[in-house]
């Protein structure tokens, strides 16, 4: 492809470029939690998106090969964790492939509806989900929120240039 004046060289699309543009697009952190037959899964999220104010809604990706997607295939209800810049090391713990999320030093309970509540973060919810829409190798899971707290302290965590960071002053 040939240079557009002021626009650069464009590419083909491709996961390269997808993934590329994206490490330039600052995002939020959340941590999607649910409950399952063995015990609690979940992961990091940074595509959590507000969808509808009513009624209150949400969506988040999740791959089909992600060790938590069989369990929130089946489940009812989610928790969403919105993460504060004091927790890179619990965004790390969940994205990372293979850790004991759950184990020492995450502190969670047991939270409305069964879903698994992370504590100490700027915000949660737990949602109902009403359906899982497929994207690729991945799923979009549309969530009702139920009930949540909104009251935690603290700045958010963001995901930028590939790396946990923190709003600037």
């Amino acid at each position: 492809m040939t240079a557009i004046p002021g626009l650069g060289s464009p590419h083909l699309a491709s996961p390269e470029l997808l993934r590329s543009v994206f490490r330039r697009h600052a995002a939020g952190v959340a941590v999607i939690t649910a409950s399952g037959e063995s015990g609690p899964v979940g992961f990091t999220a940074t595509s959590l998106s507000s969808v509808s104010a009513e009624p209150p809604m949400l969506s988040f990706g999740i791959g089909t090969g992600a060790s938590s997607w069989p369990v929130v295939s089946r489940a009812a209800h989610v928790g969403v964790h919105i993460l504060g810049e004091h927790q890179q090391g619990l965004a790390a713990t969940f994205a990372r492939s293979g850790a004991d999320r759950f184990g020492a030093p995450t502190v969670w309970r047991e939270g409305p509806l069964g879903v698994p509540v992370l504590d100490d973060v700027l915000a949660w919810l737990v949602c109902r989900v009403v359906a899982r829409v497929p994207a690729g190798d991945h799923r979009i899971v549309l969530a009702e929120v139920v009930l949540g707290d909104p009251e935690g302290v603290g700045r958010p965590l963001l995901y930028h240039q590939g790396r946990f960071t923190a709003l600037r002053d």
